[in-house]
């Protein structure tokens, strides 16, 4: 199962845009060049698959597209992934297909953390997985040239992919990783320290906030479920509207060959088939402003 992480005013200085796009490109061999392109949601699928293998159906991801309803069915993958690996993490698919930089880049430093605290420092080779298939419109703007999770010497992106609170044995260089976490845990010197019922305040907030978090797991998973509901039946009413405007059209042209088929002499079959075309039922009639079977359009 999977740890929950939770974004509260009591955490750490996030990554600027930059370095977050730079540690995406780097993990995935891919080539974004701004934090907008992850509206397709395909990228998160992929992370999904690197911290939990066979969470979720990476062939049925869509990797390279521009559509709006293959992005919702990509999210939609994702929030089954989270389902299965009990993540209570509500995604806002409406936000994030609009492109906007705040939603994408807010879910972004989410997701970082997730991964940060779920990442367990496995081999993972990011391009073979979905077939080789490109990611991104730019050139791999911030990356090393996409080598790939566990195998790049880079100490700074080992950082990025690996939470600072890692064993030393998972990392590749532990001496200077060791040394660099020392030396971040170093508080500076001040004259003034802070009042103990400041930080004593401090801590009861950061308190007060997970029992909070924790109280609205079960309300988050009862929207999750409401959410992935009216996901499926928009899909299934825009696959019935375009299946709906096909037959129609279908009929139409039907009609237009009766009708100039029927200048000349009037055959039967063509009188038959006119009859099935207007023929109504109880229920459903033509609208009051329509025009008489004989006229032509």
């Amino acid at each position: 199962m999977a740890v929950n992480v939770y974004s509260t005013n009591v955490t750490s200085e996030n990554l600027s845009r930059h370095d977050m796009l730079a540690w995406v490109n780097d993990c995935l061999q891919s080539q974004f060049s701004k934090i907008e392109e992850l509206c397709t949601g395909a990228a998160y699928c992929q992370f999904m698959d690197m911290l939990f293998p066979n969470s979720v159906p990476v062939k049925r991801v869509k990797f390279r597209t521009n559509l709006e309803h293959e992005y919702i069915q990509n999210f939609k993958i994702l929030q089954a992934g989270f389902k299965k690996m009990s993540v209570d993490k509500i995604i806002p698919v409406d936000k994030l297909i609009k492109g906007r930089f705040q939603d994408n880049f807010e879910f972004l430093q989410w997701f970082k953390k997730f991964f940060d605290a779920n990442y367990d420092g496995r081999e993972y080779d990011p391009l073979a997985q979905r077939g080789g298939v490109k990611m991104g419109n730019g050139n791999g703007h911030g990356s090393n040239g996409g080598s790939g999770v566990g195998s790049s010497n880079n100490d700074l992106h080992l950082m990025h992919r690996r939470p600072l609170q890692a064993p030393a044995a998972t990392l590749r260089n532990p001496p200077r990783v060791i040394a660099q976490n020392a030396v971040s845990k170093v508080l500076p010197r001040t004259n003034n320290a802070a009042p103990p019922s400041r930080i004593t305040a401090g801590a009861n907030s950061t308190g007060t906030v997970k029992k909070n978090d924790a109280g609205n797991s079960v309300n988050n998973q009862q929207i999750e479920e409401m959410s992935n509901q009216v996901m499926d039946m928009r899909i299934n009413l825009e696959g019935l509207e375009k299946e709906r405007d096909f037959y129609f059209s279908k009929l139409r042209d039907i009609e237009i060959l009766c009708q100039e088929a029927d200048d000349g002499e009037q055959h039967p079959l063509i009188q038959k088939i006119m009859d099935i075309l207007y023929a109504t039922e109880d229920g459903f009639a033509p609208p009051d402003d329509a025009p008489p079977e004989d006229e032509e359009y």
